[in-house]
């Protein structure tokens, strides 16, 4: 499974592609990893890949031939062909709320993923029209760039992939899992027993497995995303 992103600051992967999980599924060959400037790409005088925005407003918008040039130079094919044999996702505040589903449906697809992340005002909305299959949302909120939040989505599909984690079940019971309905993760307790006053649970020092069980089923809470509020941090 290859992913490749686009983007205006490639110096931003270079710590995230060498940190586990990435680094451990690159190296065990479930995925290839690149990152691509898009600015070595422009056909532009002096690399520019932006322009003011028609209708008049603050910022800069990233040129739609700059990213089809980008695309054409690293895929080989008109840039409206690519998507034809991969996802190619647009980072956008705009767009499908990026979840544990969407994490598992992309990691079990198979399939190349093609991450573009916006810089200033974001992509020309034409990126998205004639060479994305979609777009992803990390969050209700604003970012200076794609970057992040194709770093989120990247670790989230790729440690769902078998032969990554040293021990896959670790992706099966934990938070927004089907396992835990989607709840968040029950909670977890290692040494010493007693500190500050507060002891592990008994039921966790038992040694009933079924009890525990149920315990952490039991402990496993909703997430504020599922209660629709935002809670106190």
């Amino acid at each position: 499974m290859r992913w490749d992103v686009f983007t205006l600051v490639p110096e931003a992967f270079s710590w995230f592609s060498e940190q586990h999980p990435i680094s451990e599924a690159v190296e065990k060959g479930v995925i290839d990893f690149a990152v691509h400037d898009i600015r070595e790409f422009t056909p532009l005088n002096h690399k520019q890949v932006d322009d003011s925005p028609y209708g008049g407003g603050p910022g800069m918008v990233i040129r739609v031939d700059v990213v089809a040039a980008a695309l054409e130079g690293v895929f080989a094919v008109a840039p409206e062909r690519v998507r034809e044999d991969r996802d190619v996702l647009v980072m956008s505040p705009g767009g499908r709320p990026f979840d544990d589903g969407v994490a598992r449906e992309l990691a079990g697809s198979g399939g190349d993923v093609v991450l573009l992340c916006g810089r200033y005002e974001g992509f020309d909305a034409r990126v998205a029209e004639l060479f994305a299959c979609g777009e992803l949302s990390v969050g209700p909120y604003v970012l200076a760039g794609g970057e992040l939040a194709a770093m989120a989505v990247l670790e989230a599909c790729v440690r769902k992939m078998p032969g990554v984690l040293g021990n896959m079940r670790s992706t099966v019971e934990e938070s927004f899992s089907l396992e835990l309905g989607g709840a968040a993760e029950y909670p977890h307790y290692t040494r010493p027993r007693e500190y500050g006053g507060v002891r592990v649970p008994d039921v966790l020092l038992s040694g009933n497995h079924a009890e525990i069980l149920e315990w952490r089923r039991q402990s496993a809470k909703p997430s504020r995303w599922q209660e629709g509020g935002p809670g106190r941090l």
